[in-house]
């Protein structure tokens, strides 16, 4: 430190362990915050592009009564991360199931399909929900340990209060400024994974309004195939 000043290098090297510590578990929260972002806005932009595409095209197979061609394009590659074509997916393969091992209890068949879509939402929706619960437990928990981090500092600047024997500015300037950076970090991972985590679960909800309406229009279709 020369001439009063104080910069982040001379910071850092001054740091304890436990400041250290608390530093680098806040930059490793912030890259996988930025992860996990990244890699959801990708998949969740991907499966709106290929629902968009799916949904007209499934439909007018249905309309035209080929149910295996609705089949094989709800299984294509093309829209491995559509969520509506898993949904479809499952309904069609457990109603051509039930038709083909000859079932004749109408009812028993909309059961059978209902279920299946069900079980094809709940697993779609949790393999889209993968990494969002991250980013809250990270926005809610990173100011904490920004904190923790503040708290070690202030100790810091007693320790050095303690062991200079005065109260003076330079003395206690080294552990503020390392309290204040650990409380600006804590933040600034925070804030960006708390915006993250409302987008990303704004855009879930959405989706699973399109799959409630997709199911219900799929089971729709049931009904009259087995009217």
């Amino acid at each position: 430190m020369e001439g009063g000043g104080l910069n982040l290098v001379e910071m850092f090297q001054s740091m304890g362990p436990a400041a250290i510590a608390v530093a680098v578990i806040l930059f490793i929260m912030s890259f996988m915050s930025i992860g996990i972002a990244i890699e959801r806005i990708y998949t969740f932009g991907k499966a709106t592009g290929q629902s968009k595409l799916f949904a007209p095209q499934v439909a007018k197979h249905l309309k035209d009564g080929r149910l295996k061609e609705a089949i094989a394009l709800a299984g294509s590659k093309d829209y491995r991360y559509s969520h509506l074509a898993k949904v479809v997916l499952s309904g069609l393969q457990e109603f051509q199931f039930q038709n083909e091992n000859g079932a004749t209890n109408r009812d028993d068949v909309l059961d059978a399909a209902r279920r299946a879509i069900q079980r094809a939402s709940a697993l779609t929706t949790s393999d889209l929900k993968k990494g969002v619960s991250l980013l809250a437990t990270i926005g809610s928990t990173a100011p904490f340990v920004g904190l923790l981090g503040t708290v070690v500092g202030v100790i810091n600047a007693f320790v050095g209060i303690a062991s200079t024997g005065s109260g003076g500015i330079g003395a206690v300037s080294a552990g503020i400024a390392e309290a204040l950076v650990e409380t600006a970090l804590g933040l600034f991972v925070a804030i960006p994974a708390v915006w993250f985590y409302n987008y990303l679960t704004g855009r879930l909800e959405y989706f699973n309004v399109e799959m409630d309406n997709s199911s219900s229009e799929l089971v729709d279709y049931f009904i009259s195939k087995k009217a």
